[in-house]
Parts: structure tokens; C-alpha cells; sequence
């Protein structure tokens, strides 16, 4: 392993990887499959379906960031889905890590759009897997009932190729357009994305 991937291997105080509950319900996951493709695609499931997409997970310290917590209430928005798929994948010995874009959901539900005065998310979170010798972009974000109840096509990830969120609707309504690429980080920078969040007040409550 190159020495600059190894990084993207180890436990940091969000991506605690070397938590029990996260070594456990990695292995767990993983136990029947081999190589890194196939291992990919079973803990991107995992996290997009099994772990509820909530924008409103209350968040008001640190510790509601960690892996291990996300893990344990089962729910969570995009940074706390990504951070705990990255150390998922750390855990099974596939390198990780975290990578961030301003976008433009246009589907934002309305009490969201009030809550936050806009429909612009300037750190929305996804995540990188090295897999066959390089990097692929994968967006655990919205689990399968919220897709369905938006009326938006789901990510979809096959171990090899970029899965993001997609620009229009099943209906071919605008959904979601990409605006500044911030890109990739080894942990999460939580106080650069609460200085940028708009939301954040709300959120302490």
C-alpha cells in the first residue's frame, strides 16, 4: 500500500473505525464476499438503505458526527451517512475517504427551504473508495424510501463507476445540480461546514 493511502486507512476521531461496533457490523457485512468491488458495494448499501436519510438528526456536539453513533441511531444526512461509510470501508481494509460540493438541490422540502432561508447546501458530503487502482466518487445519501417519496431516482453503485446524485426527477423535474467541487478530506472538517451552514442555529436545538 502507498504510503499517501495509508492515511486514508486509519481511525480519526469522526471516522473511528477502530470502534467495536464498527469493526463488528463491518466484518459482519463483509464476511461472505471477497475483493474490494464486491466488498464496496455491499457496506454502500448498507449505508444508503439501512441508515435513514434525515436531515434533521439532531446534531448539536461532536459526537453526533462519529461513525459509531450514526451507526447506533441508524439515521443521519449526507456528512454523517458519508463518515460512517468511510469508516466502514477503512475497516475493510479499503482505503477511504471523504470529499464535499456546494449543490443546488431543487427538491428541497419546503420546511427545509424556511428553516434555512435556501436551497443551496455549500458542504454536502460524499465519499471516495479506492478500488482497482483508483478513486470512485459514491453518494450513500438518500435511502431507497426517501427516493421513492421525493420522486427521485436512486444512486445506484456497481463498484466500479461514480455514483452521484442525479441532475432531474424521475418526472424530469431540476433535482440537483453540482456548483463548486471543495474536494477530498482524510477526516471531517466539521468546523469549516458549521461555519458555511446557514442551519446551524436551528440545528443546536
Amino acid at each position: 500500500m502507498a504510503p499517501e493511502k495509508d492515511e486514508f486507512l486509519t481511525a480519526t476521531f469522526f471516522i473511528d473505525c477502530d470502534h467495536p461496533a464498527i469493526k463488528d457490523k463491518s466484518m459482519q457485512l463483509i464476511a461472505d464476499i471477497e475483493g474490494a468491488k464486491e466488498k464496496s458495494i455491499r457496506l454502500f448499501y448498507f449505508v444508503r438503505d439501512e441508515i435513514r436519510y434525515n436531515i434533521f438528526t439532531p446534531r448539536p456536539t461532536d459526537a453526533e458526527f462519529k461513525a459509531s453513533h450514526v451507526l447506533a441511531i441508524r439515521e443521519g444526512y449526507c456528512a454523517q451517512k458519508g463518515v460512517l461509510l468511510v469508516a466502514l470501508a477503512r475497516t475493510a481494509g479499503i482505503p477511504a475517504r471523504l470529499r464535499f460540493a456546494e449543490i443546488k438541490a431543487h427538491l428541497t422540502p419546503k420546511e427545509m427551504v424556511e428553516k434555512r432561508g435556501s436551497n443551496i447546501f455549500p458542504w454536502h458530503c460524499l465519499t471516495e473508495l479506492y478500488i482497482n487502482e483508483r478513486w470512485v466518487k459514491v453518494t450513500p445519501t438518500y435511502d431507497l424510501h426517501y427516493c421513492e417519496k421525493l420522486g427521485v431516482p436512486t444512486v445506484d453503485f456497481d463498484g466500479e463507476n461514480d455514483a452521484m446524485l442525479p441532475s432531474h426527477a424521475t418526472d424530469g423535474r431540476l433535482h440537483v445540480e453540482y456548483l463548486l467541487d471543495r474536494g477530498s478530506y482524510g477526516d471531517l472538517p466539521l468546523e469549516e461546514i458549521r461555519k458555511a451552514s446557514v442551519s446551524w442555529k436551528y440545528l443546536k436545538k
